[in-house]
């Protein structure tokens, strides 16, 4: 079973902006049940089907498999609740870390949220200076949820 250990925080200026280069992202949610998601996700022009249990402190298990670009978009198209979850992922590595920066579209325009993936739950982190404010464990912030109450509703 694949394990996904991760924090979540806010993104404050642009100093990050430099640091990776962006990939579109366009995926909706087939359905979240009792914390329990399934996602599809286009990104890169690559399809992927995701199932993730409901988070425990920072961990949860996830289940990811590529699909058929077209089988995905047909999904999005047909089975996905609305809205989508439009973003651009900038991947930025610093040290032994990779931080993934959203930057979000269409109804959750405005948001920028960062995710770093960590090795054990007390794993210590060096926060780079355009961090800003933890929200691991603020369930409005996870993209499941953004799809059903946008940031632009807040």
């Amino acid at each position: 079973m694949a394990k996904e250990i991760e924090r979540k925080f806010l993104v404050k200026g642009d100093g990050w902006r430099n640091l990776g280069v962006g990939s579109v992202y366009r995926q909706g949610y087939i359905a979240t049940q009792k914390a329990v998601t399934v996602r599809v996700r286009i990104a890169n022009s690559r399809g992927y089907l995701t199932i993730k249990s409901p988070s425990v402190n920072y961990s949860r298990a996830e289940f990811e498999y590529e699909v058929p670009l077209a089988d995905a978009q047909e999904m999005l198209d047909t089975l996905c609740d609305r809205p989508l979850i439009e973003k651009v992922r900038y991947k930025v590595k610093l040290g032994d870390l990779t931080w993934e920066i959203d930057e979000f579209d269409g109804d959750n325009k405005g948001l920028i949220v960062a995710e770093v993936e960590l090795s054990n739950e007390k794993q210590q982190i060096e926060l780079p200076e355009w961090i800003g404010e933890e929200v691991s464990h603020e369930s409005r912030y996870f993209n499941s949820n953004l799809a059903r109450f946008p940031f632009s509703k807040w």
